[in-house]
């Protein structure tokens, strides 16, 4: 199975600025040498406590945080050194679903702007009556109503507002999607039907997922490979089975049994 993304010995590293004349003291190193794949068609769960630098990580496959050394490459294309204009087509197939479905969302937006803001930047074949119909249909496979368009964010639960963020990031049609905590801030029983969203369209339009996570039990039922991360290190990797069937590394055990059960 052929990797979609790979990640070579990432570092991203924050300084530390103190005194006048605000020299650099320290820094934070908030990913430290990370190596992992994507296999096409997969999930990859990337799991660890608060803090950890898996958002950060995240965030950077995306270009939306500078690394400070290593290398990112999807379908084989180093992404790093790559400037806007030349990324800018890699950008409609790599998208991200945010944790926060109340911030992620432009309160002074309808709905049909939000989700069809996507399509206006990149597919300007389309006219206003296509990018309507387009968000129409995207609204009703994320389990919504299609007039449901014209209203505001704030006219919505968490969970639907989860749903419009998962539409505005299948509005470019991605390959690659990175679910940064996309059930973290919902209701148990939201989380449930979210999770159970992300797996039917992954099915159905062959995506490859980064879901990150601090609730393990969440990222085993989603996942095919688990990456278990602590102060921005990798230290744990394996399938889903191996890790949380059989853990090796303390941290792991640690975040296992701090897994509620009935």
């Amino acid at each position: 199975m052929a990797a979609l993304v790979r990640v070579n010995s990432l570092k991203i590293h924050f300084p530390i600025h103190a005194g006048f004349l605000r020299r650099k003291v320290d820094e934070v190193r908030a990913v430290d040498d990370v190596s992992f794949e994507v296999q096409e068609g997969t999930t990859l769960g990337l799991v660890g406590e608060s803090g950890s630098g898996k958002s950060t990580l995240g965030r950077a496959l995306l270009k939306l945080v500078p690394a400070t050394e290593g290398e990112v490459f999807y379908r084989e294309t180093s992404i790093l050194p790559l400037r806007e204009a030349a990324f800018r087509p890699m950008r409609k197939e790599m998208q991200m679903i945010f944790q926060d479905p109340f911030g992620s969302l432009n309160p002074r937006m309808r709905i049909d702007e939000i989700v069809g803001e996507p399509l206006r930047i990149h597919f300007r074949h389309l006219d206003k009556a296509g990018r309507r119909d387009t968000v129409a249909a995207l609204l009703s496979r994320v389990g919504l109503p299609p007039e449901s368009m014209w209203r505001y964010p704030h006219e919505f639960s968490g969970g639907q507002r989860q749903r419009i963020g998962i539409a505005r990031a299948l509005a470019v049609q991605p390959k690659f999607l990175i679910c940064d905590e996309p059930v973290s801030a919902l209701d148990v029983s939201v989380q449930t039907q979210i999770i159970n969203l992300l797996k039917e369209l992954q099915e159905q339009f062959k995506l490859t997922y980064l879901f990150i996570a601090h609730d393990l039990a969440v990222v085993e039922h989603m996942s095919d490979d688990i990456i278990v991360m602590n102060r921005g290190r990798i230290v744990e990797q394996g399938t889903s089975e191996q890790v949380c069937g059989d853990p090796q590394h303390e941290y792991t055990k640690k975040l296992l049994a701090a897994v509620p059960s009935l």
